[in-house]
């Protein structure tokens, strides 16, 4: 089996849905070749996860906004691979034609999206719940635009805090490993990002509309999970 028939099972692998016959030569392919036994893992590490914290997160504050914003990046980075391969595509299972598009991307793209999607799903019924709810409630409320802007501060926080949860989560696990050199740098790096994201919000909570703060508050949280990924591996 070579790497292209593995990106068109690896879906099924991750779902459940391999036939006994493709298991085995999949799994043989997985031990020689560590770049796909490497995707199969964070991807299983990331549905595992979503598993065991199902139900620990609460809805976010503009559900459809966030899939929209998370199904935009993913198509942006991928329709150029999508318009050569639609034909290809149809008939594969929606994990089989993810991994095929996301195959082409780089390993911290792949698992960003992979990582995003997951978040998504796990929230889903969370989301579908609270929006049934609200839905049955009164009508549209008009909000002010101080509200509106501590709204989108919010929900841009939400989003990025779901995925620094999990690389967290990878860090602590792998730290155990860490000489003392590695935590204090670590710690370190950590401690100012946190100090920039703290100040951000400070100055937001004073004016919602500084673009600025805003700005600099989505940079912090960008640092801190790039830090997080980066010593997630180590």
């Amino acid at each position: 089996m070579n790497c292209e028939k593995c990106q068109e099972l690896m879906g099924d692998l991750v779902d459940g849905g391999l036939s006994r016959e493709d298991k085995s030569t999949l799994s043989l392919h997985l031990e020689e070749c560590l770049a796909c036994a490497d995707v199969r893992n964070d991807l299983q590490s990331i549905v595992a996860f979503c598993r065991s914290h199902r139900g620990e997160y609460s809805a976010p504050p503009n559900a459809e906004g966030l899939w929209l914003r998370i199904r935009n990046v993913i198509e942006a980075e991928t329709q150029p691979a999508s318009k050569a391969s639609a034909a290809r595509r149809q008939g594969k299972s929606f994990w089989s034609g993810l991994m095929s598009r996301s195959w082409e991307l780089s390993m911290p793209q792949l698992a960003a999206s992979a990582a995003a999607i997951v978040l998504v799903v796990s929230l889903g019924t969370t989301v579908g719940l609270r929006r049934w709810d609200n839905a049955r409630g009164t009508g549209p409320v008009a909000s002010s635009p101080r509200a509106e802007a501590a709204t989108r501060v919010s929900d841009r926080m939400w989003q990025q805090q779901q995925a620094i949860n999990y690389w967290n989560q990878r860090v602590e696990t792998n730290k155990v490993r860490w000489n003392q050199g590695m935590r204090d740098t670590f710690d370190r790096n950590l401690k100012v990002i946190d100090q920039a994201v703290n100040d951000s919000l400070n100055e937001l909570n004073r004016d919602p509309h500084d673009e600025v703060s805003e700005e600099m508050l989505n940079a912090a949280l960008n640092e801190k999970l790039a830090l997080l990924r980066e010593f997630s591996d180590l």
